[in-house]
């Protein structure tokens, strides 16, 4: 359990008028409905200020805004549940905030003071503690934002930013198993770019191919690498895995692939149950193979807004191709468990990667 040991100096402004009443916690819908409060902070003359917490509300920004004309802008996701005590538990949100840090230096942004991140984020969720569901299978997704704010239209670094967290109640995001193409014609993400940047340029430039697959009756895109469109990368907007003959395989970090906290939990738990985990490349034949021979026993997709997402066909080539049924994938479905009995707090956090609020 993470302990409270940042101090911050956080205005508050609460609002006059809850919306909750209007809100059916039990049958959220993802990204459309959004708590009373944000947290907001502004970098000027080389450093944060102005942080505050205040009611959610619309931004007034000039049309010149330097993220509007050059994407200058990262964001994070986390999740925050609650326990059958009514307390509010958020999964590691320490690993967000060295990401989004680490986003930052990437995209020429300054990084976040930690008693900015963390302090304004328990202050936030306690705030708003009440618009945490405490149905199973809801969340209370979490999503930081920066973005430069420069009225300027010169190509150059912005010297002004803006800092935001706010909140949303989410439901089940994937309800049903998914169905996947591998994409060999269009990238995500290139050697040297900004592909383990949670950049949203990156997410913009996936959309158009994304909607192609859709038209064609998939859920989503297998990303493959963006030199030969030989080797499987990640799966829309989560990292992928692979069960191939009790191994777990995955893509490694490089800088094409996002380094996903998902992932990194999925692993560590792994190893932890004595599972053997390859970090490598798969190539998309090994898969296409290995689902017709039967090695390839189990297939997921892993991120914050899905935990884990079963894919139950891969598209290749015109052929789909159909992998084991969801009932028979002991390990996915056995990770999702653990990980849905610690971020719930049924489960003890032995590995210190829950906040309390």
């Amino acid at each position: 359990m993470m302990e409270n040991t940042l101090a911050l100096d956080l205005a508050i402004e609460r609002t006059t008028q809850s919306r909750l009443p209007q809100v059916d916690l039990n049958n959220p819908v993802f990204g459309r409905t959004f708590t009373d409060h944000m947290l907001s902070a502004d970098y000027i003359g080389g450093k944060w200020t102005n942080v505050r917490i205040m009611p959610y509300q619309d931004l007034s920004i000039s049309p010149a805004l330097s993220a509007i004309h050059y994407g200058q802008s990262i964001f994070e996701g986390l999740k925050a549940y609650k326990n059958a005590a009514g307390e509010v538990l958020c999964f590691r949100p320490d690993e967000n905030f060295k990401r989004m840090n680490k986003s930052a230096v990437r995209m020429c942004m300054p990084e976040i003071p930690e008693e900015i991140f963390m302090g304004g984020l328990r202050e936030l969720l306690n705030l708003d503690r009440d618009w945490v569901p405490s149905r199973e299978g809801c969340s209370l997704y979490i999503r930081p934002v920066m973005f430069a704010t420069d009225a300027f239209i010169g190509l150059r670094p912005s010297e002004t930013f803006k800092f935001l967290i706010f909140c949303s109640p989410a439901g089940v995001y994937y309800s049903a198993p998914v169905k996947v193409k591998v994409e060999t014609r269009y990238t995500r993400a290139a050697e040297g770019g900004t592909g383990a940047a949670k950049a949203a340029g990156n997410y913009a430039a996936a959309m158009y191919p994304t909607k192609l697959a859709y038209q064609e009756g998939f859920d989503q895109v297998l990303w493959t690498d963006a030199k030969e469109h030989k080797y499987i990368e990640e799966a829309g907007s989560m990292n992928i895995m692979f069960v191939i003959n009790g191994t777990i395989v995955t893509a490694p970090e490089t800088d094409t692939v996002l380094p996903g906290i998902t992932r990194k939990t999925v692993l560590q738990l792994a190893r932890e149950w004595g599972v053997p985990v390859e970090e490598r490349k798969a190539a998309v034949t090994e898969v296409i193979e290995g689902i017709q021979n039967g090695s390839v026993q189990e297939a997921f997709g892993v991120g914050t807004a899905a935990t884990i997402a079963h894919i139950k066909t891969i598209g290749y080539e015109g052929k789909l191709y159909e992998l084991p049924d969801v009932n028979n994938r002991p390990f996915s479905n056995r990770v999702y468990n653990e990980l849905e009995d610690i971020k719930r707090g049924r489960k003890p956090d032995t590995h210190g990667w829950v906040m309390t609020i």
